[in-house]
């Protein structure tokens, strides 16, 4: 375990997150030894469990669970409350993972916690006592701190640095094992459950989903969205065992009068469960997509029921005003001319369905795809998904921060569309920055709609390629 001392103290974030992406991180590729949650409870009770300072609300899932923190956050926000907000992965700049509401900190804040973390590392092997072992490369299950739970400490030292009323708390990976799962939350709020993370979740949807439900709380509320037989199975099973009163989207409520457009989603909430909104409440996000808005009326459920004074009006205020990077963002015309470009962070099978369905409803089919992914996500799937829908399929790599294999994407794209009557033409442009300047190019001339998906590194590349 390393000894940070003598060092000379930060100048700036940027100079913490490149201390902090020193440790083992499992985003970057990089595999612990152990994913073992004592180990996060022995950090955080040598830190003095900063958890424990500031309620919070728990959101965990597959997919769509950093919209709907922040959906949570935005109306919380338009309530008055000070909301510190922990979510990944960010898109255009690092602070984006721990913001106020959404605002960046005060640079002094993220300095401040960041020589407060290197200090406790400094002194961790003298404040560990018994719990040291877990920490000790060469016991069986030892290892030293990874990058995500010295990033989950981090975040709680700078709620101790800044005013705030309540934690927005997401989940990196899975839950039972997550390093967040240290905080005891109002609610617990989870998302739609798909394959994902199999080496590490499990093979099989039950199998994820019951690492999900390890942030469900004994007598703590959970909010659930809809889901696959056998992901309800288990989590009305934990939430039974844990006497957590479950709030099931599909039973409490639904969505009427849905209208997906350019500009976002309209659409009416209606409660089919007393103590929530006893008339219907329109609402609108600035969000296309079915599966938003329905982000859109749990965070509402959500909120309500850990805050019963939130007014209607507040909750269709915060939610008016939420906007998320890389969530079918139009980035193209910004200036007004040129082809629109969308790009979507989509990045497995269901998430990918879904975009692609959006844009084909609202920009028609024979548009341009960018497509690049990181190494083990079921490409073939997404392939099969999104090959009919595009004239032209751009094949890049994600940025260089995951690991990825474009060319074996390139082969399984090549491979679906000799399978298919659809003649696409598909291009290898390795650099991202490129496969936009030549999806620009070819769209230009009939102004046909570009989508770039299958990863937030890819949309994080692409925004920044187009200046925005």
């Amino acid at each position: 375990m390393r000894m940070d001392t003598g060092l000379k103290p930060f100048q700036s974030s940027q100079e913490v997150f490149s201390w902090l992406g020193s440790f083992t991180n499992l985003e970057a590729g990089q595999i612990p030894k152990s994913f073992n949650p004592k180990r996060m409870d022995a950090l955080m009770e040598a830190a003095g469990n900063p958890q424990r300072r500031v309620p919070s609300i728990h959101v965990a899932g597959s997919k769509g669970k950093g919209s709907l923190t922040g959906m949570i956050t935005a109306i919380l926000e338009a309530a008055g409350f000070r909301v510190l907000q922990f979510v990944s992965p960010h898109v255009r700049d690092f602070r984006e993972r721990i913001t106020q509401g959404f605002n960046y900190l005060d640079e002094r804040v993220y300095i401040a916690a960041g020589e407060e973390l290197r200090r406790f590392m400094g002194s961790l092997p003298a404040a560990l006592g018994g719990a040291r072992r877990l920490f000790d490369q060469n016991e069986p299950e030892g290892c030293a701190p990874t990058y995500f739970e010295l990033l989950t400490l981090y975040f709680f030292l700078c709620a101790g640095q800044t005013p705030c009323d309540l934690l927005a708390v997401e989940t990196g990976m899975g839950g039972l094992q997550d390093p967040t799962n240290v905080v005891d939350p109002l609610a617990a709020v989870i998302t739609v459950i798909e394959l994902e993370h199999t080496e590490f979740l499990g093979p099989s949807v039950a199998s994820v989903a019951e690492k999900k439900a390890g942030i469900i709380k004994q007598g703590k509320p959970l909010f659930l969205a809809p889901q696959q037989e056998a992901a309800l199975e288990v989590f009305r099973k934990t939430a039974q065992e844990k006497n957590a009163p479950l709030y099931y989207f599909p039973e409490i409520a639904g969505l009427r009068n849905l209208r997906v457009h350019k500009e976002g989603s309209d659409f009416t909430l209606v409660c089919k469960t007393p103590g929530f909104f006893p008339e219907p409440l329109d609402l609108s996000i600035a969000i296309p997509g079915a599966a938003q808005a329905q982000n859109a009326g749990l965070a509402a459920l959500a909120v309500r029921r850990c805050f019963p004074a939130i007014g209607k009006e507040t909750i269709q205020r915060g939610l008016a005003g939420f906007t998320l990077p890389a969530r079918f963002e139009r980035l193209w015309p910004l200036r007004k001319s040129g082809p629109p470009l969308i790009i979507d962070g989509a990045h497995t099978e269901r998430s990918v369905e879904l975009t692609a369905a959006t844009f084909y409803a609202l920009y028609g089919g024979g548009g341009v795809l960018i497509f690049g992914c990181a190494e083990g996500k079921n490409a073939a799937a997404m392939a099969a998904l999104l090959e009919p829908r595009f004239s032209r399929i751009f094949i890049t790599a994600p940025g260089t921060f995951k690991a990825s294999n474009p060319r074996e994407i390139y082969r399984i794209f090549a491979g679906q569309l000799e399978r298919s009557p659809n003649k696409a033409a598909l291009a290898l442009v390795l650099d991202p920055g490129e496969a936009l300047r030549q999806a620009l190019a070819a769209a230009a001339a009939d102004c046909l709609p570009i989508l770039g998906t299958g990863s937030f590194y890819l949309a994080a590349e692409l925004r920044r390629a187009a200046g925005a």
